[in-house]
């Protein structure tokens, strides 16, 4: 991929350090391949603000030199809610609520079973709110890059069991370390661990169900196209 300037700037700033991807991705507390998955794979897009404040430190530049031009420094925040509920808005939300920012559920169901068909639109279901503090500092992720889905079938049970709601971060879309991802393995949306094996040449992943019932398999890495982690999940009792 095309390097944008601030990438190039963190390859020109990592190089005449006494860093390297490696030890700079560890110093931020990211897996080992992190910058270099951010750098030429272009995931995640954007670095985190937590991620982008942890690299200058480490570098020995002013964080807000390695923000992407027109992106603003969001505004602390003063006090979280005593508890992190979740609460559906009846509309479209704008991004902050008091306090809170907007998550959209989508109208695709990820199936923990066959899989679902998917045709790669994003229809908005509804709106969340989520206290921005619980996403900034327990989710450790930006608003815009999540999404609510809902499991439907039982080969994650029990750990995920038709009907609970997941949140998915699509910042994050390579395996490493391993867990639960939303991914389009070529026949449909699924919902499955997955974990990358050790190098492989051409790369390949382990996609496994939670339920014996269910085979685990394996698939190219180019063959799946990884939407998102699996952060947090929701289920009526």
């Amino acid at each position: 991929m095309d390097l944008d300037p601030i990438r190039l700037k963190i390859m020109k700033l990592i190089q005449n350090s006494d860093s390297n991807l490696k030890n700079a991705s560890i110093a931020i507390g990211r897996n080992a391949a992190y910058l270099h998955q951010y750098l030429y794979r272009g995931t995640p897009r954007i670095l985190p603000e937590d991620a982008r404040e942890a690299l200058a430190a480490h570098l020995g530049v002013d964080d807000d030199s390695l923000r992407p031009p027109g992106s603003v420094k969001p505004e602390p925040v003063e006090a979280a809610p005593d508890v992190a509920t979740v609460a559906p808005a009846r509309r479209r939300a704008r991004p902050s609520v008091d306090g809170f920012a907007a998550v959209s559920e989508l109208d695709v169901r990820a199936s923990a079973g066959a899989g679902a068909i998917f045709d790669g639109l994003e229809e908005s279901r509804a709106t969340w709110l989520f206290p921005a503090p619980v996403i900034r500092h327990e989710f450790r992720a930006r608003p815009e890059d999540l999404r609510m889905l809902t499991i439907d079938g039982d080969s994650m049970e029990p750990l995920l069991s038709s009907g609970d709601r997941i949140l998915i971060d699509t910042s994050q879309r390579v395996p490493v370390p391993p867990g639960i991802f939303v991914i389009w393995d070529g026949m449909g949306i699924v919902a499955k661990r997955v974990e990358h094996v050790p190098n492989s040449e051409p790369a390949t992943i382990v996609i496994k169900s939670v339920n014996p019932d269910y085979q685990t398999y394996e698939r190219g890495a180019e063959e799946v196209n990884i939407i998102g982690r699996v952060i947090w999940s929701a289920r009526r009792l």
